[in-house]
């Protein structure tokens, strides 16, 4: 079994703008984590990115420019070492979409992601700058831990065995 740390991304991997990242030019990745996330790869540990991106049931942006974002994050981590394993996105919005199982705090993409990565979650973090990442975390067995937005990653490594 793997043990893994999902991470949230808008205040947690990229700069946290109050409100959703439209522009690929907005999307600014948070280079104090790098070193952090290198370490906690060190450890053994996936990097999984799980979060909500209701802007696109909203139409305020489109799924290639979602893309275009996720891309260059894995790139930015990629030239510092860091494997981001995969990035899921809930494209849904309860004011639009209904309520959905995917979105946090539902716990669906943190469940398809220990499927497929065959993770073991109670040897797992999911580190989120939202009350909903720790109860998504905690829904699928992973303990969570909250930060601030665009706190330094290696401020709470501690927390992580």
């Amino acid at each position: 079994m793997n043990k893994a740390v999902f991470l949230d991304r808008d205040g947690v991997l990229n700069k946290e703008l109050g409100d959703y990242v439209c522009r690929l030019e907005d999307f600014k990745v948070l280079d104090h984590n790098f070193k952090a996330l290198k370490e906690l790869q060190n450890r053994g540990y996936l990097l999984i990115v799980i979060t909500n991106q209701g802007g696109l049931a909203k139409g305020w942006y489109t799924v290639d420019i979602l893309n275009n974002m996720h891309d260059q994050l894995k790139k930015e981590y990629a030239e510092q070492g860091v494997l981001i394993s995969e990035v899921y996105y809930c494209n849904h919005h309860p004011e639009y979409n209904g309520k959905c199982l995917c979105r946090k705090p539902g716990s669906l993409m943190l469940e398809k992601a220990i499927a497929r990565f065959k993770v073991d979650a109670s040897k797992s973090y999911f580190i989120g700058d939202r009350e909903r990442d720790v109860l998504a975390g905690e829904a699928a067995g992973v303990k969570g831990i909250l930060i601030d937005s665009d706190q330094p990653i290696g401020e709470i490594l501690n927390l992580i065995l």
